[in-house]
């Protein structure tokens, strides 16, 4: 019977140890998935390793050394100026200025107000410091005062204890050796604004600057050169910490300059305190010796920074300093303006050199009478006379008969109301007007516009530099651009040989009988310009006298017989001009001379110029590789 219910109870726990385990099967399913994941993960995780080790590491490498490296570009040495001898007409000179490191003192504000008992800031300064501290890290220095004396720098070290954080710094800045001399020539520079960084991101560099005017503003790509670097080691926030490479900048490159520093100071002195300009050329390739605008301005001034009060006084002087009377100033030519208009006659083919016309001392024209300078007239001249005795009468009636169109072409040919390709900006290009001219400005042209446009009056403007190619033109028979640029880093251009320029299109026996009637003006008796004779033995000079009114005279005024121009305030007295070539059998040099408010060509241009060329022509700097000697007589030796 136990035995029985022994096998009962067996029976009935059977089917229990048959059933299989839930609980079982889900861990098995949950491990399986588990396992599946890790294994994604693991094999997500070495894909992306094997990518940033070995696929990118070279990239995720450079990144690193760039975030440790930091590499800043350093701004070049600016190019030299040089005049054709090589001496340096603008360089470049080491500049201190003082430093503050905000990060080094605990009360800037308390540091700079020191500062300034010591070293006065101005409004300007001031405004500058704080907004370069709002834009910049403590550890980036700021300047609060650039341009330092020794005696400054010197009293900056001397209170350096109660100046913590402030140092001395070293940069570079443009100098001007010759200051006032070529100021016109050269230019300055000055700092970068937005709009100049915008076109360059080079002028952002520290200590860059860009070339306002003269040689400086037209070369001033070459001038700039090529930015250098240095690569810094830095820590996390950007703090250097030690430099690892240094690459200088390449220096701009060193424009060589046509003019003769010598003659320049010749004639500078020369013309002396009188407001007036001068033009020296090589007549044969059109190289410009010397180019004299006074008064002149210190263009050292620009870089430092110019004041208001400078600015004012140069701006409001009636003499303007500022502007470059030998490209920008534009004067009428006066009786200068003679020989084209004679060209343009022989040219076409109403007149011959041997033709006459009466000059009773004035032309009447319709109601109107214009005068010749000479009351009592010149009776009957011809050409080379003309030119000698510079007769209004023989001019007004050429032109009548030849018009203004021709005129303005044979003025054209010889650089007179043109563009002259010169490495100057800022240049004007004067005016030679026609009735079509005139016509668009909804005028009328009538024949009086005609008579007085030839004698270089009316309408007709042109340029000291002008007047010397034109002068350079006639002298030789060829087509010679005035050029400043002689050598980029020594290397002589093409346009220094005469060979280079073309022959203009004029028959050379009509440029022989203007050179004769120049020659005349100076040389033969009764001529208008005794006073430019040479004294210098065996050499003649060639040229002609012109004033150019700035006011109407009356009729009546000059019938009076008691009109005298020199006892006119000096703003209404008429521009005194000279043009002149010499030696005249064999012409390498040319001269302008205008002065300003100077009343009579003959009497204040011409001796000027004959002073200039003696000087030019002792000098000879054409023919010289070197400095010539200091060996030329001064203006009282000059007969």
């Amino acid at each position: 019977m136990r035995l029985r219910r022994r096998r009962r109870e067996n029976q009935r726990l059977m089917p229990i140890k048959n059933q299989k385990d839930p609980a079982r099967g889900v861990f098995t399913r949950r491990a399986l998935l588990f396992m599946a994941v890790q294994t994604g993960t693991l094999g997500v995780l070495a894909h992306k390793l094997y990518q940033l080790q070995v696929k990118d590491g070279d990239r995720y490498a450079r990144m690193a050394a760039s975030n440790r490296v930091s590499k800043r570009y350093l701004a070049p040495p600016r190019g030299r100026i040089v005049d054709r001898y090589g001496i340096a007409l603008a360089n470049n000179k080491e500049n201190w200025r003082a430093l503050i490191l905000p990060e080094e003192t605990t009360d800037v504000a308390g540091t700079i107000e020191r500062f300034s008992t010591i070293i006065p800031l101005d409004e300007r300064d001031r405004a500058r410091i704080a907004r370069e501290m709002r834009h910049q890290r403590r550890f980036v220095p700021v300047m609060l005062r650039d341009f330092l004396s020794w005696d400054e720098m010197a009293r900056i070290e001397l209170n350096a204890p109660s100046l913590p954080g402030v140092l001395i710094d070293v940069g570079t800045r443009r100098v001007y050796p010759e200051g006032e001399l070529l100021a016109h020539i050269i230019g300055y520079v000055a700092p970068p604004n937005e709009r100049d960084v915008a076109h360059s991101a080079l002028l952002a560099l520290p200590g860059m600057r860009v070339g306002r005017s003269g040689i400086e503003q037209s070369q001033d790509e070459k001038l700039r050169g090529t930015a250098g670097s240095v690569e810094m080691e830095v820590n996390s926030v950007g703090r250097v910490m030690s430099e690892l490479n240094r690459i200088e900048g390449a220096p701009g490159t060193e424009i060589g300059l046509t003019i003769d520093r010598g003659l320049q100071q010749k004639v500078l002195g020369r013309i002396g305190e009188q407001t007036a300009s001068a033009v020296v050329m090589d007549c044969r390739n059109g190289e410009v010796l010397a180019m004299v605008s006074t008064p002149s301005f210190d263009p050292s001034l620009f870089d430092s920074g110019v004041s208001h009060a400078q600015w004012i006084e140069w701006t409001n002087n009636e003499r303007t300093p500022l502007i470059n009377k030998t490209v920008a100033g534009v004067y009428p030519p006066g009786s200068t303006f003679k020989p084209a208009v004679a060209m343009a006659g022989l040219q076409s083919g109403l007149f011959s050199p041997s033709d006459r016309i009466f000059c009773p001392g004035h032309l009447d024209v319709g109601g109107t009478r214009f005068h010749c300078w000479s009351r009592w007239g010149h009776g009957s001249i011809d050409l080379h006379q003309a030119l000698k005795y510079s007769c209004d009468v023989y001019f007004y009636e050429m032109a009548r008969r030849i018009g203004m169109d021709r005129i303005a072409d044979t003025a054209h040919q010889f650089g007179l109301g043109t563009t002259l390709d010169i490495e100057l900006p800022h240049t004007r290009t004067g005016l030679i007007p026609t009735p079509t001219w005139r016509q668009a400005h909804h005028h009328h042209w009538n024949g009086g516009d005609t008579i007085v446009s030839g004698i270089g009056q009316g309408f007709v403007q042109v340029t000291p530099l002008q007047l010397a190619t034109y002068t350079s033109r006639l002298a030789t028979g060829r087509s010679v651009q005035p050029h400043l640029v002689r050598a980029l880093n020594s290397e002589v251009g093409p346009q220094a040989t005469a060979d280079h320029w073309p022959e203009l299109n004029m028959p050379e026996k009509y440029l022989t009988a203007l050179r004769s009637g120049m020659f005349a003006v100076v040389n033969e008796q009764h001529g208008t310009a005794p006073k430019a004779r040479l004294s210098l033995p065996g050499v003649t000079m060639a040229g002609k006298t012109g004033s150019a009114q700035v006011r109407r005279v009356s009729r009546a005024l000059r019938e009076s017989g008691h009109f005298n121009s020199a006892n006119l305030p000096w703003e209404y007295r008429p521009h005194a001009l000279f043009i002149c070539f010499a030696p005249y059998d064999n012409p390498q040099y040319a001269v302008s001379v205008v002065i300003e408010h100077g009343n009579a060509g003959a009497d204040a241009a011409a001796p000027l110029a004959r002073d200039i060329m003696t000087d030019t022509l002792m000098r000879d700097p054409v023919n010289h590789v070197t400095p010539p000697p200091e060996s030329v007589a001064d203006a009282g030796d000059i007969e």
